[in-house]
């Protein structure tokens, strides 16, 4: 391996390109998320691990009083060892339970009649907002820079 070949290993250039295909939407009463990850390789590559989750981001509050938090809501993962040839592809099915949390003024919204009211005013005064997100890192070796991909998912609680 020349001495360039080995920077762009190292850097994760030219290793294999990652592709989530997942559904746009999940009723998260369904509780669990089905999908697959396209891998192709661009040189012969050798596969250690691949880490799959289902991230939500919460952010809260406006202005200067702006928090944001990430939970992982589900996750998958495969130690499952193997080698890609230049220009190889690889389906790898997945499929994880999910579990998504609802805050205190969600659940309170949900209630109806007065509280379900005041539930809502609470939610539209803490301006609550979820965004989620699938990631996946596949780990391959001699890359210090793993190959990733993501893609955004709306989640209906």
């Amino acid at each position: 391996m020349s001495f360039f070949s080995k920077i762009k290993q190292k850097l994760g250039i030219g290793t294999i390109s990652v592709k989530i295909n997942v559904p746009g939407q999940l009723n998260a009463a369904d509780g669990k998320l089905k999908g697959s990850l396209l891998l192709t390789a661009k040189s012969n590559q050798k596969v250690k691990k691949i880490d799959i989750k289902l991230e939500e981001e919460q952010t809260t509050g406006r202005g200067d009083n702006k928090k944001t938090n990430y939970y992982t809501i589900g996750s998958w993962n495969s130690n499952e060892f193997f080698e890609m040839k230049e220009g190889e592809t690889k389906t790898v099915e997945f499929e994880f339970p999910v579990q998504v949390y609802k805050s205190s003024t969600d659940q309170l919204a949900e209630k109806g009649g007065v509280l379900g009211g005041l539930g809502k005013m609470a939610k539209f005064a803490d301006d609550a907002r979820s965004e989620f997100s699938v990631k996946a890192v596949v780990d391959v070796e001699g890359a210090s820079l793993d190959p990733s991909d993501s893609c955004n998912i709306n989640i209906i609680k």
